[in-house]
């Protein structure tokens, strides 16, 4: 299901991203306009993407999730309706890579984290997923990659 998860570090990627706070049951309603609008507004402001899209978790509420779509880019966004400028801070991070449909993607979860409570990591409340293949490259879904990345504090 997943890679064998590793420690690496990240570097700093400048982003455009919308934040949202909504509920679980919501997701799917959502994530496809989100990426649209983010996607129109780089296309807007003549700049491009340099690299696949990604979800940053601020906190995994009980009730909801809370967490910005986002695009690395190359030069800054400049702030247009719900879309902002942000930075993707160096890091270091437990990370894997996922094979398979979206629905998968929660037990994944559960597998990861279990790998790094068991190698003795402490992390923050965030984490990432990079969707580096998806629905837009193959209709076959175990042909789907999603990077999962944890930040560690420790």
């Amino acid at each position: 299901m997943i890679e064998t998860p590793q420690i690496s570090h990240t570097k700093a990627q400048l982003t455009a991203f919308i934040h949202l706070t909504i509920a679980r049951d919501e997701i799917q309603r959502v994530m496809g306009p989100g990426l649209s609008e983010l996607r129109a507004t780089l296309e807007a402001q003549g700049i491009q993407p340099t690299g696949p899209w990604f979800c940053h978790h601020l906190s995994l509420p009980a009730t909801g999730w809370d967490f910005e779509i986002s695009m690395p880019v190359e030069s800054p966004v400049v702030a247009s309706g719900r879309v902002k400028p942000g930075l993707r801070t160096a890091m270091r991070v437990a990370r894997t890579v996922y094979h398979g449909p979206y629905e998968g993607l929660g037990d994944a979860w559960g597998e990861f984290l279990a790998w790094i409570s068991a190698s003795g990591h402490a992390t923050g409340p965030d984490l990432y997923e990079t969707y580096v293949t998806g629905p837009e490259s193959s209709p076959d879904p175990t042909q789907w990659l999603t990077e999962f990345a944890k930040p560690l504090t420790g």
